[in-house]
């Protein structure tokens, strides 16, 4: 992995290979956008400096890390726009939904909030999904920062905790979420993610189970691999039963009949037991989504003391990819004609399969450059070529490394093929 390769020393010196690919040359700023100039690299912060996002100032501090990249694209919300890709998967699992599952009523089970600020509190993102304070995953080199207080939410998770605070008990979360990551086809410091949320009570839950009145749903016994120590083992095996039905219901929906599913066991802190749901696509067994039995100990804190339930959350970019053939992750921000023409269908659930943009082959430049001695991440660099090298940039491999046997070092600029680094 590119991560850990860069962090093995202050003194490592590297050579990277960045592609730029897929567009053609004579449209390169109508697809990806005007590159930005090399001075905004990220948002300086001087003491007592803000930084204005979504009408609000935030002030900055020794955590604020945002990059003028990724706040050019806050508020973009590609899944609230009308036939573009993401879009199109959204709607299309809102329609199932709504057609599965319906209320008392006759009104849809599941609410659909897809407007949330991304901006949100530490305490959302992390200590409300019971994340420990020394979780890797807050780190700030993995997160993007506005301050100790506030940062761009790195899950649609982040507004569990008050949803079910406010009472509901059925609902799909859809955002924007921001991580700082490598550089590839792959991953992009913004993607979309669609979380939803499912409450039972005790009738509920055994609702048309043979003498379902003398079941419970807590006890107090351990934890093990297979429940939490405050669930009946009933009840856990019935909301795993309805998560799953829910999950397969929904990919047969967007992939068809006849789709092979395998389930891993795998780890989140705001669930156990856990799972990720993998598919046999074109013969490739593929990841598309987490879910699991929701943490007791986060549905009390929000008020639901007496309900048991799941969440599951999956990418939008990842399935669209899929469903669309779709190669690389940074065609979802374009604004080529070329590209977006081709989602706009008169029916979401038709077939689309991308045509792509270019015929011109990547275009390989090599950099090399010394790590600073200290207060380094990968991500840093990475943020750091997305700034610059905007979405032209394909991919970035670490492909050699160097370190001097000497303490002295020589810093030089050199700039080849229209990229600007350091040596």
């Amino acid at each position: 992995m590119v991560g850990s390769a860069l962090r093995r020393g202050a003194h490592a010196y590297v050579y990277l290979v960045s592609k730029a690919s897929h567009i053609s040359r004579g449209h390169q700023h109508q697809a990806w956008g005007s590159r930005p100039a090399a001075a905004e690299c990220a948002a300086q912060r001087a003491p007592g400096s803000v930084v204005e996002l979504l009408g609000t100032s935030y002030p900055q501090d020794d955590y604020s890390n945002l990059t003028r990249k990724v706040l050019t694209r806050v508020g973009r919300n590609l899944h609230n726009q009308q036939h573009h890709p993401l879009w199109l998967v959204k709607e299309r699992v809102k329609e199932h939904f709504y057609k599965q599952y319906v209320g008392r009523f006759g009104t849809p089970l599941f609410s659909v909030y897809d407007n949330l600020s991304p901006v949100v509190t530490t305490w959302q993102n992390f200590d409300s999904l019971l994340i420990p304070a020394d979780h890797p995953s807050r780190k700030k080199g993995d997160n993007y920062y506005l301050n100790r207080t506030h940062m761009l939410r790195a899950h649609t998770s982040a507004h569990q905790w008050d949803l079910l605070h406010s009472g509901l008990d059925a609902f799909l979360v859809v955002g924007d979420v921001y991580r700082r990551d490598q550089i590839d086809s792959q991953h992009y410091p913004i993607f979309h993610q669609l979380e939803a949320v499912r409450l039972f009570s005790k009738h509920e839950l055994f609702a048309g189970i043979k003498d379902g009145d003398s079941l419970q749903l807590f006890e107090q016994s351990s934890r093990s691999a297979h429940k939490q120590e405050t669930h009946t083992m009933e009840a856990v095996k019935l909301v795993e039963f309805d998560l799953k039905q829910t999950l397969t219901s929904l990919v047969v929906h967007l992939f068809g009949d006849g789709l092979e599913i395998r389930w891993v066991d795998c780890c989140f802190p705001f669930t156990h037991p856990s799972f990720e749901m993998e598919i046999n696509f074109h013969g490739e067994w593929l990841e598309v989504l987490g879910c699991g039995v929701m943490e007791q100990q986060l549905v009390n804190s929000a008020g639901a003391q007496d309900r048991i339930g799941w969440a599951f959350g999956l990418g939008l970019e990842r399935l669209a990819m899929i469903l669309y053939d779709i190669p690389d992750i940074r065609l979802f921000w374009s604004e080529d004609e070329r590209f977006l023409k081709q989602f706009r269908v008169s029916n979401i659930n038709q077939k689309v399969k991308f045509q792509p943009l270019s015929k011109y082959p990547p275009v390989i430049n090599d950099i090399s450059f010394w790590l600073p001695s200290e207060n380094y991440a990968e991500n840093d660099f990475y943020d750091l070529v997305r700034t610059i090298g905007g979405d032209l940039v394909e991919k970035v491999d670490l492909i050699d490394k160097f370190e001097h046997p000497k303490k002295k070092r020589k810093k030089r600029i050199k700039q080849v093929e229209d990229v600007t680094s350091w040596e």
